[in-house]
This record gives structure tokens, C-alpha cells and sequence, in this order.
């Protein structure tokens, strides 16, 4: 308890709404994983397996055609403890009209992406308040929607597959006014990330455009800075034992589970300590103007190709018109690899 006497009660607060969030995805996931096989080999109580395995076939659509959000999880008064601990910021800089659909392309996926998580899946920072008639929801991993108990809490915050067949339902099965949040680089972009670092993956990322074109969907650049200074992360250096301990633990990571692994770490629970929590450093999302996109059934690669161009430099004057209020210095470029 002696951190506790170094820290306010609200800074407390601040700190454990940031340190529940991994535990809380581990323990919803480790509950049914484990639970489920048990209740149905080993117990008496296994009719409990059946029902949940029977109502996860029966609602196996459901996160690819919309999800189930609630307006009451979105605005638990936790997500607020967890803006203010960095403190993350959403801003504006043109008006969304919801007679269109979008796709908000994010960058940079830092290590966990907070930014994209608060002002999209949370209305912490006001979404609805800053843009609306709009409802946004946020592409992640298709898997997590595999696990029962963490499928229902992250769709009930507006959470689906980034997958085409969901991305798609939302935009053109669902009305106008929806937004799909995508954070572009992927799980790959969280190995470039460092701080004052503006490298993310996007030359031969084209697919969020071909969607777009397929759709209709306006393409609107978002970049969040100060995503990438939140964490320090090691890379050691190459032709040691350990950067090759490394490097093969990320290989062997990214093959059995999909996502790379970064050797990272931040704060602990006093500013003062070491650990793997985000240090307490803003991050600020900026959205800007969409970029009109014509509906074209079965676009080629000479209309992708100048859609992704068109986005790249939007995304470019994006970043230049803000950077150095948020933090970069004015010789500072976007790096796109």
C-alpha cells in the first residue's frame, strides 16, 4: 500500500482503469476457454457448456453483421479515469455529414493503439458530441470474436472484424451515417513504433481503398499523435545473442498467434517506476477532411492506385498542418514504407 500514498485518489483511479484492461481480456477469455471444455468432461454441470457452445453457433453472424453495442458500456464513467490518465483528446477538423458512410483510416498503431480504443470504442472523449448522426465502429482481430463472454463485451462497445465481410455489411447494409475505424499498418506497424518515430506501413497497404471503392465509402485520414511515445521499446542490437532470442521469439509468435510481439515497457504504478503500463503523455487524435469515392463494383488497379495516392497525400497535409502543435518538430516527415 505504499504507492498508495503517492498518488491522489483520482490519479489512483487514473491508474488502475488503464491496469484493468489487459487483465479484464485475459480473465473474460481464460473463463470460457478453460471452463467450457471442464463443465462438459469432467462435471455434472455440463448442460452449461452445451447452452453457451449452442448459443454461439446460433449467434455466429451476429459480430459480422453489425454486433450489438450499448450506449451504456460506451459511456461507462471508467473509460473517462482511462482518457484522463494520458490524458487522449479526439479533434475535428472538418464536419462528417451523416448522409455518407466512411472508412476512418488511423495511423499510427503504436503499441496497444489507446487513441483509436478511447475515442472510437469509448465515448470518453465525446465521439457522438464531436460527430454527430455518425456511428463508428472499430476493426480488430476476427478471433477475439471466436471466445465467448469477450465477443459479447467488445461488440457491446462497437468493436467488429476487420474483416471485408463485416467491414462491407456496415457499409452498405446499414443505412448512412456508419463509419468503420481502421488502423491501417496493423499489428505489424506496432514494430516500428518508438517514440518520435512517424514511420507506418501504408505504400502497399491498398485494401481499405479497394473497400472503399466497392462501397462508396468516403476515405477520411485520422493520425494519432503522441501514440508512439506512450511506450519505449527495445530493439536490440543485430548479430547479438539476444536480438537473435529476440527476432526468433517474434517469428515463432506471430506464426502460432497472428500478432507480432514487441519488447516493450513504460511506467510502473508510481511515475517514478519502471514497468509495462503507458506513460502519462497525451495522445490526440486528429480527423480530417474525407475524401470523396466513387462507387465502382469491381475497381482495377489503375483506380486503386490513384484513390491511395489521393489518400496518401491527404494524409501527408494532415499530418504537416499539425505536427508541430502536437508535439514534432517542423522538419519532422511522415515516413510511408
Amino acid at each position: 500500500m505504499v504507492f498508495l500514498s503517492r498518488l491522489d485518489l483520482h490519479e489512483c483511479l487514473q491508474t488502475l482503469s488503464v491496469l484493468q484492461w489487459l487483465p479484464v481480456y485475459v480473465f473474460l477469455g481464460a473463463i470460457p476457454i478453460i471452463l467450457i471444455p471442464y463443465f462438459l468432461m469432467f462435471t455434472k454441470f455440463w448442460i452449461l457448456s452445451v447452452l453457451a457452445l449452442t448459443w454461439l453457433a446460433y449467434d455466429w453472424n451476429t459480430h459480422s453483421q453489425g454486433g450489438r453495442r450499448s450506449a451504456w458500456v460506451r459511456n461507462w464513467t471508467l473509460w473517462k479515469y482511462f482518457q484522463n490518465y494520458f490524458p487522449i483528446k479526439l479533434v475535428k477538423t472538418h464536419d462528417i455529414s451523416p448522409e455518407q458512410n466512411y472508412i476512418i483510416a488511423n495511423h499510427p498503431h503504436g503499441i496497444v493503439s489507446y487513441g483509436v480504443f478511447i475515442n472510437f470504442a469509448t465515448e470518453a472523449t465525446g465521439f457522438s458530441r464531436i460527430f454527430p448522426g455518425i456511428t463508428p465502429s472499430v476493426g480488430t482481430l476476427e478471433g477475439i470474436f471466436w471466445i465467448p463472454i469477450v465477443r459479447e463485451y467488445v461488440m457491446s462497445m462497437g468493436v467488429c472484424p476487420v474483416s471485408e465481410l463485416a467491414l462491407k455489411y456496415l457499409l452498405t447494409q446499414k443505412g448512412s451515417g456508419n463509419a468503420v475505424v481502421i488502423v491501417v499498418g496493423g499489428a505489424a506497424e506496432a514494430l516500428l513504433c518508438r517514440p518520435g518515430a512517424s514511420t507506418i506501413y501504408l505504400k502497399e497497404r491498398k485494401g481499405f481503398v479497394k473497400l472503399a471503392l466497392k462501397t462508396g465509402a468516403y476515405l477520411v485520414p485520422s493520425y494519432s499523435f503522441g501514440e508512439n511515445e506512450v511506450h519505449n521499446q527495445e530493439t536490440f542490437p543485430e548479430g547479438t545473442w539476444i536480438r537473435f532470442f529476440q527476432k526468433t521469439f517474434q517469428d515463432t509468435f506471430k506464426k502460432i498467434l497472428g500478432p507480432n510481439f514487441c519488447t516493450f515497457h513504460g511506467r510502473g504504478l508510481t511515475r517514478e517506476s519502471w514497468g509495462f503500463l503507458p506513460f502519462n503523455l497525451p495522445i490526440t487524435t486528429v480527423v480530417g477532411e474525407p475524401l470523396p469515392i466513387p462507387r465502382i463494383k469491381k475497381p482495377n488497379k489503375k483506380i486503386v492506385d490513384k484513390y491511395h495516392a489521393l489518400y496518401i497525400s491527404a494524409l501527408r497535409k494532415l499530418f504537416d498542418q499539425h505536427k508541430v502543435q502536437y508535439g514534432f518538430p517542423e522538419a519532422q516527415e511522415l515516413t510511408i514504407i
